[in-house]
């Protein structure tokens, strides 16, 4: 009887510790800064243009089932213009600018 006692008042001291000492969400403004692009993606039909405040280092586009529809390398350019040859509306799009700095996005054509 003694040991259930001890037991019990130990669980009870173990659940009061992790409530205090746990917490949700940090306090304060927790709304992420969203990034701005050094770059913009023109879409005109199925001509995609990337122009940059950087040199272009590599670009990637591929389907929404994960087909890879272009990749270039060692464009080393502030501006890089392609054709999709594939009807799709949907793509996933990543640019590498000088810097290593990758970004990627979704993007729609008509």
């Amino acid at each position: 009887m003694m040991v259930s006692s001890v037991r019990r008042l130990l669980a009870a001291a173990a659940l009061s510790v992790l409530f205090f000492v746990s917490r949700a969400q940090p306090a304060g403004n927790s709304t992420p800064k969203k990034e701005t692009r050094p770059y913009k993606v023109l879409t005109s039909g199925k001509q995609i243009t990337i122009k940059s405040s950087l040199h272009i280092q590599h670009v990637m586009l591929w389907t929404n089932n994960g087909h890879r529809v272009i990749e270039q390398r060692e464009i080393n350019a502030d501006s890089y213009t392609f054709t999709i040859p594939i009807n799709e509306k949907i793509f996933f799009l990543m640019v590498g600018l000088e810097g290593g700095k990758i970004y990627t996005e979704k993007i729609g054509v008509n």
